[in-house]
């Protein structure tokens, strides 16, 4: 290989950004985009592959905070950016980042990596498991209608400026509430809230600027708010329009069921429109059992977060577990050799310790595995079903898969 890796600065950007784009693509990016990014780039965590003066690869790990299962936030890499250039495929320069990004993430003391793939097949073989999953559904608003707990006219709702400093403070801090909620959810960072509000018209593709609507007690206390487009169109038989929900949250407690309902009940009846394109929810999300029928709903399922245990035991104890679970794993981890061999997990709902074991063996899998089962939303009974878990003591697999279950889906809630 004729190329060599080192880590770019901020006077390298046009010349690693440039090949970014041409690989997912070749469309150019907004200058206003692309400061954005530029600002959210950490470049001391970044890499670039170069064949002389030419950049041909590209990758970059994002400092995050991951919820997982007990409330704990984990400090995790989140990989982004990654591009190999067409003219230099099968020559190991994928690999090789991958590399350093693992060391690089091991020594920073970080036990979790992530991603989200643009294509998953590349990933499984560096470790990473499907850890979470994202709901969509295209719902025929005019022919399903919602079925809404008592209640749920006390909220009040109110449209809201969706650049207002106040707005937007108040909609940051439901939403930090609400990433305790689920694991898998992802802190915000420094500047990720400002990420989420850009809105070029160059990607709006025909719809609206972003809109807003907060949900409010009598005493106009916030309980919630939606974040949306609307693409307006037109048939031979009128109004035809969608709605595109790009977030929603409410506060935990005792009102959120009414919160929430009354916010899907609002996107539901906007005027000329007659479809809601929903993205980015958990599988379990809660509409489903408000709609009349989930069928005209469409709703679709993919993949979201790719999972990476970089140290086993770290992570394994960072979270903790539905019900006592007391087991020897053989992990097998060819490209992080490091957590090769038996660790012995034990914990319950309070915590739990995971430390290297002489003794035998009761569940045989990779690391990819443990990714795809770590935030509860992959059942380790179904991957061995799949022939992906070797039970070696008999029933041991789902008392394991018991522990490791989450009461609720885990959820990616934004790309990155």
């Amino acid at each position: 290989m004729t190329t060599e890796l080192r880590v770019p600065d901020e006077s390298d950007w046009d010349t690693w950004f440039g090949p970014l784009e041409t690989a997912f693509g070749g469309v150019a990016t907004s200058r206003e985009m692309q400061d954005l990014w530029r600002g959210l780039t950490e470049f001391d965590r970044s890499l670039g592959a170069w064949d002389g003066d030419l950049c041909v690869g590209t990758a970059s790990n994002i400092s995050f905070q991951l919820s997982v299962p007990g409330g704990a936030l984990l400090p995790t890499a989140g990989l982004t950016m990654v591009s190999v250039a067409a003219t230099h495929r099968r020559r190991g320069i994928l690999t090789s980042m991958m590399r350093r990004q693992l060391d690089d993430v091991r020594a920073r003391g970080e036990a979790v990596a992530v991603l989200t793939a643009s294509e998953p097949v590349i990933y499984g073989r560096f470790g990473y498991g499907t850890g979470a999953f994202e709901l969509m559904a295209r719902i025929d608003t005019t022919r399903v209608s919602l079925s809404v707990p008592d209640g749920t006219d006390a909220v009040r709702l109110r449209y809201a400026q969706v650049t207002d400093e106040a707005v937007h403070r108040t909609c940051e801090e439901i939403y930090a509430r609400a990433v305790f909620e689920r694991p898998g959810m992802l802190a915000r960072q420094p500047g990720w809230d400002r990420a989420l509000l850009a809105d070029p018209e160059t990607g709006r593709d025909g719809a609206s600027a972003l809109q807003c609507v907060l949900a409010e007690d009598g005493q106009g206390r916030a309980l919630g708010f939606a974040r949306y487009r609307v693409k307006p169109d037109w048939g031979p038989a009128g109004a035809d329009g969608e709605v595109q929900l790009t977030d929603l949250e409410v506060l935990p407690g005792e009102r959120a069921p009414q919160t929430y309902a009354a916010l899907w009940r609002f996107l539901f009846d906007l005027d000329l429109t007659s479809a809601l394109t929903v993205r980015e929810r958990p599988l379990d999300d809660a509409w489903q059992h408000l709609v009349s029928d989930v069928r005209r709903c469409l709703p679709t399922t993919r993949d979201a977060l790719h999972v990476r245990l970089v140290d086993v035991g770290a992570a394994l104890e960072a979270r903790t577990y539905r019900t006592p679970v007391d087991v020897v794993f053989e992990v097998e981890d060819a490209f992080c050799p490091w957590n090769e061999g038996r660790w012995r997990l034990t914990g319950d709902a309070k915590g739990a310790v995971c430390v290297r074991t002489a003794d035998a063996a009761e569940v045989a899998l990779s690391v990819r595995e443990l990714g795809a089962a770590y935030l509860g939303g992959v059942s380790l009974v179904s991957l061995a079903a799949a022939g992906r878990v070797r039970e070696l003591r008999e029933g041991v697999v789902r008392e394991v898969s018991t522990a490791f279950g989450s009461e609720v889906a885990p959820r990616l809630p934004h790309k990155f």
